[in-house]
């Protein structure tokens, strides 16, 4: 399971990094695609604070530079790394929402929901550029796969 978790959280960063780059490569980068991968990447980044029990700094809707985003990428990645390579994936994380609300959830079940949410919000991203008459990327798991 370790080796699988390690590939999907690899297909996130590359992935988050292509949406990056071509977000930075457009003169004018739709505010929504900004907020989107802002907000994709705040997350992760709380997620990981919240099964390792540090204080993240940012909120989950912050928008921070673009600049700055494949720095965060990476933090994100090795952290993930870490998380994967030093845990128990069946350990239960208490933590609590955004809004307050506690919950308990496995870190399997954690790193399986940064991977998905990712992919969820690249997909979101994706429609606002075509909508913004800038070419979508393809970011589906299998395309990776045919790439590696």
């Amino acid at each position: 399971m370790e080796d699988f978790f390690k590939e999907l959280i690899e297909y996130t960063h590359i992935h988050n990094d292509k949406v990056i780059d071509s977000l930075m490569s457009v003169n004018f980068p739709p505010e929504k695609s900004i907020r989107l991968i802002n907000h994709t990447l705040n997350a992760h980044e709380i997620w990981n604070s919240r099964i390792t029990k540090e204080y993240a700094e940012v909120g989950v809707w912050d928008i921070r530079d673009l600049n700055n985003l494949k720095e965060i990428n990476r933090l994100n990645y090795i952290n993930s790394l870490s998380i994967i390579e030093t845990s128990d994936f069946n350990t239960i994380i208490n933590y609590k929402n955004s809004k307050g609300i506690h919950f308990i959830n496995t870190i399997r079940d954690i790193l399986f929901h940064i991977v998905n949410h990712s992919t969820y919000h690249r997909g979101q991203i994706a429609t606002d550029c075509k909508i913004n008459e800038i070419t979508p990327l393809v970011t589906d798991y299998i395309f990776y796969k045919r790439e590696i």
